[in-house]
């Protein structure tokens, strides 16, 4: 009998809408760095829709027992065996990347962990390469929808480092490590799917 798999239900709903942006997205050959896997749902996905492309999972340590078992129960050849990454203390893989995707991670860090994880992934992808970030995110300093009020509210009661962050802060937050953002696309749920691009050196 299989093991229970590890599962999120946002993943299940917004996975279908993702992929059909990165369809026109990303690039059709190298290799992706997925930060923040959980409970590898995304990856088992999409991963099979880019078979020119490597995808190489990461996430916390205390998360890759589950993400390790859906990967060898649903996994397919083009995705490595996940690595742990704690963006603030690295280690970042020595690779390089033409593509970086991570979903639902930036309200759930800490803004100084979102400065590291920019960091690295600024470090990490050859220039024309890729960063796509989804979830809610606020535009000019307020929010899009109530519904992302209430959300921002529970999280920061949950912990107050948590919350919503806001498009043009993460877009001059980009510009330190060499990206800028190219596009900024609705999805839905009141979600956006923000387009990072790395500059040339």
């Amino acid at each position: 009998m299989r093991p229970q798999l590890p599962f999120a239900p946002a993943c299940e709903r917004n996975k279908v809408p993702i992929l059909a942006q990165l369809l026109n997205i990303l690039p059709g050959t190298g290799a992706l760095l997925e930060i923040g896997s959980g409970t590898g749902q995304h990856a088992v996905y999409m991963a099979p829709r880019f078979p020119h492309m490597t995808w190489q999972p990461t996430d916390l340590e205390a998360e890759l027992e589950g993400l390790r078992a859906r990967l060898e129960a649903e996994g397919c050849h083009q995705i490595q065996s996940p690595v742990p990454l704690d963006v603030a203390v690295g280690p970042w893989p020595e690779q390089l990347f033409e593509a970086a995707f991570s979903a639902n991670t930036a309200h759930i860090m800490g803004w100084p962990e979102v400065c590291a994880m920019f960091g690295g992934i600024g470090g990490c992808l050859i220039a024309g390469g890729v960063f796509c970030l989804y979830g809610p995110f606020n535009r000019g300093g307020g929010f899009t929808a109530p519904s992302n009020a209430a959300f921002d509210a529970d999280l920061r009661a949950r912990d107050p480092r948590m919350g919503l962050r806001d498009v043009e802060q993460l877009a001059r937050l980009a510009e330190c490590h060499q990206m800028r953002l190219d596009e900024e696309l609705a999805m839905p749920a009141n979600n956006f799917l923000l387009v990072f691009v790395r500059e040339a050196p």
